[in-house]
């Protein structure tokens, strides 16, 4: 019969390498919101600078800035243009039957890649050796039900050893 009020000692199984990876504790992700006063197919012209205080002892707040400035200055370069390719044809749109806004669809994908490298680059320098993994992603918004493409900054997981007393 079994005995229901024994208490026993739970064994953790481990693999070959003597490591448990079945429980893995991090930190919710830092959301970086667009902060600027124009937005084209959900990214904004720029991104808030102000240096989050979860991230205070992970990384320098001049790396964080720089990084930021990067990104901004990617989206001052770039959203102008989109902007006006859109107002040219959202004019335009009714003659050509929405073709003329593909202009606008590529000249923003273009944008979003050079995020994307840009991010990868500064992951490599930087950011996965200090255990963080920045990405741009598509979030929707507090207010309505539009998207936006927000900066996420992940904790990546460390390993982590089981050691037997």
């Amino acid at each position: 019969m079994v005995d229901f009020d024994a208490i026993y000692e739970e064994r953790i199984e481990l693999d070959s390498t003597g490591c448990d990876d079945s429980v893995v504790v991090v930190p919710d992700p830092i959301i970086v919101r667009g902060a600027g006063s124009m937005t084209v197919f959900g990214l904004s012209n720029k991104f808030e600078t102000d240096f989050p205080s979860s991230l205070i002892s992970r990384v320098a707040p001049e790396e964080y800035q720089t990084t930021i400035e990067q990104i901004n200055t990617v989206l001052k370069k770039t959203l102008p243009v989109n902007a006006k390719w859109l107002f040219c044809g959202c004019v335009c749109c009714c003659c050509t039957l929405g073709c003329s806004l593909w202009p606008v669809v590529c000249l923003s994908k273009r944008t979003q890649n050079s995020l994307d490298k840009l991010l990868t680059r500064e992951n490599n320098r930087l950011y996965h050796k200090l255990g963080l993994h920045w990405r741009l992603s598509k979030q929707r918004c507090d207010s309505s039900n539009m998207m936006e493409y927000v900066l996420l900054i992940e904790f990546l997981p460390k390993k982590q050893i089981y050691r037997p007393d």
